[in-house]
């Protein structure tokens, strides 16, 4: 009966106000670097972390699908920019809503989401470099991507450490907010 314990009403709902919530939030997008506009920084990916911080990383992962579901509605790559998304997203959430599991406190939080953003950057790497570059790219894919690296992995950093410090800031808020509803 575990199963009860962790899909409660009120999780299920929290769960779903946090998959419409990254879903909204990820229509607000903006290129950091000029010379690849198409790297787009947005904070869809804080409501997953949370999620993964305060009901486990089970739930987050099923809130990283859902929300890629959903975002199959308005998708112009045809399901393979969902696909990558989820991926990476997935990397990203797992190392520290495991971990926060069993240890919590300031400093195992911060380092592993410091892990967490190497995880991110080295997984959104591997996923452009053999998903969507070639889908998009066709056979310049290796050549673009090659151009494009360091820009790459700097975004990455910057998108995954900026995730990171906004989670950190909302999460004791909420999860106070939290056991006062017993959620």
């Amino acid at each position: 009966m575990q199963l009860k314990k962790h899909f409660t009403t009120k999780r299920l709902v929290l769960m779903a106000l946090f998959v419409a919530l990254s879903y909204v939030i990820g229509f607000l997008e903006f290129p950091i670097f000029p010379a690849t506009p198409y790297f787009k920084l947005d904070f869809a990916n804080v409501f997953i972390m949370l999620t993964g911080f305060l009901l486990g990383p089970v739930e987050g992962i099923i809130v990283c699908a859902l929300k890629e579901l959903v975002s199959l509605i308005d998708s112009s790559s045809g399901g393979a920019g969902e696909v990558a998304n989820f991926l990476m997203a997935s990397a990203f959430i797992l190392l520290p809503s495991i971990v926060y599991q069993f240890k919590k406190g300031f400093k195992v939080v911060a380092a592993t989401l410091a892990g967490a953003c190497l995880l991110g950057t080295a997984t959104a790497l591997v996923v452009n470099r053999f998903i969507v570059f070639p889908l998009y790219m066709g056979e310049a894919a290796p050549a673009v991507f090659h151009q494009v690296f360091w820009f790459a992995v700097a975004f990455n950093l910057i998108k995954t450490v900026a995730v990171s410090l906004v989670t950190v800031l909302l999460y004791k808020r909420l999860s106070v907010f939290l056991k006062k509803k017993n959620i």
